[in-house]
């Protein structure tokens, strides 16, 4: 027999109604309308991402100044006029590498095969190995081919030039806007937080407040950290780079140490990519050196610098940092795969503070890996006297 319902309770009957009917139209329609206005809004939309995330970055920087006396103002300013000026300078730096290396490696794919056939004739237990005619000809002919084409591409570029300053434009506007409302993000933080808050009962704006400042301070603290990750790598670099003598050194440092610090699992080695082909071209023993060093730096950073760097700041495992920039990057792009360790670090800490945590059962806390076997002991040898008294 089944329960009564209790008193003013009414069963849903499962008929569709005219005006169930009517609220699940209006639910889809709603929902279509703002998807489509989300992709109109796209664009927009992350550009307001990476200024937030760029605030979240500045904030920590700027509260250091504003602690030690420096108006808000000033001190945003002070902070966005570096962070341009360093941007400004890496770029300036890696131009000049780009547009030589190609020439360069296109015009010396030839000698370095050679070089590199030297050299392995000259490593003992390695037989005499010699690039036949044909190779030969084919090695050049590909050079050839390869600066035609970029050739042809230069020039298909610079007729198109219509095109390519509308594109320039554009970019130029985006790093503009986001630049001016990041600032602004930051200057006006307070005010921001206190509009935000407003509408919130006390309770709740204490509760915005502290993921507010929680998202900050996981923010700034991955960012600087990176940074200080990227110093130390490309510092590294640049006194192996010099000792051997590879040109470009500084630009080549900066790309390795930016690359290594922002990429997570393979940074290091795909930073090392361009190195090794700048040795190459030069020097091919010079690549086998620097080889061996960007893999011992890789060992001597994951675990010595890098622990000690991100002891205070929250440490985004490697399997998770690395499917976070996939996801992020197939969301969003480029974009996303920047953002995309910030974001997860901020997201795991919101589930450490907030998401409850409760003790573990019997059968989960004994489960342990078996522990390696050890070594038998051989049993020690009693004395012939001990032996008759037993």
């Amino acid at each position: 027999m089944e329960p009564l319902p209790p008193a003013g309770h009414r069963r849903f009957d499962g008929s569709l109604t005219p005006a169930r009917l009517l609220t699940l139209v209006a639910v889809l329609v709603g929902a279509y309308g703002t998807l489509v206005v989300v992709r109109a809004l796209r664009g927009v939309l992350i550009m307001l991402l990476v200024s937030l995330f760029l605030s979240f970055a500045m904030e920590p920087a700027v509260q250091f100044l504003s602690r030690r006396g420096v108006r808000r103002g000033l001190a945003t300013g002070a902070v966005f006029f570096v962070g341009v000026l360093l941007a400004a300078g890496i770029v300036v730096a890696m131009v000049p590498l780009v547009v030589q290396q190609v020439s360069d490696l296109i015009v010396s794919v030839p000698r370095s095969v050679e070089d590199l056939d030297r050299l392995l004739s000259r490593l003992p237990f390695v037989p005499n190995l010699s690039v036949p005619a044909a190779a030969d000809a084919e090695i050049q002919q590909l050079g050839s081919e390869l600066g035609a084409r970029l050739r042809t591409f230069a020039l298909g570029a610079a007729g198109d030039v219509v095109n390519v300053g509308a594109t320039a434009v554009g970019a130029v506007f985006q790093l503009l806007a986001i630049g001016l409302v990041t600032f602004y993000l930051v200057v006006d933080g307070p005010r921001l937080r206190r509009t935000l808050a407003r509408p919130l009962p006390p309770d709740r704006q204490r509760e915005m407040l502290a993921i507010w400042e929680l998202a900050v301070a996981k923010t700034g603290g991955y960012i600087y950290s990176r940074i200080l990750l990227a110093v130390v790598c490309g510092v590294a670099h640049l006194v192996v780079l010099l000792v051997l003598g590879v040109p470009f050194a500084l630009p080549l440092a900066l790309w390795i140490g930016i690359t290594s610090a922002f990429v997570p699992v393979v940074g290091t080695y795909l930073g090392g990519i361009l190195l090794l082909l700048v040795a190459l071209v030069n020097q091919p023993v010079d690549a086998l050196w620097l080889l061996m060093f960007i893999a011992l730096y890789q060992q001597v950073e994951n675990y010595l610098i890098a622990p000690a760097v991100q002891s205070r700041t929250m440490d985004v495992h490697p399997a998770v940092a690395f499917v976070a920039v996939i996801v992020g990057g197939t969301l969003l792009g480029a974009v996303g795969a920047l953002l995309a360790l910030p974001a997860t670090a901020i997201i795991q800490a919101l589930l450490s503070t907030y998401v409850r945590r409760h003790q573990l059962i019997e059968e989960l806390r004994d489960v342990a890996l078996p522990a390696e076997p050890q070594p038998r002991q051989p049993r020690p040898r009693r004395r012939a006297s001990e032996e008759i008294r037993a």
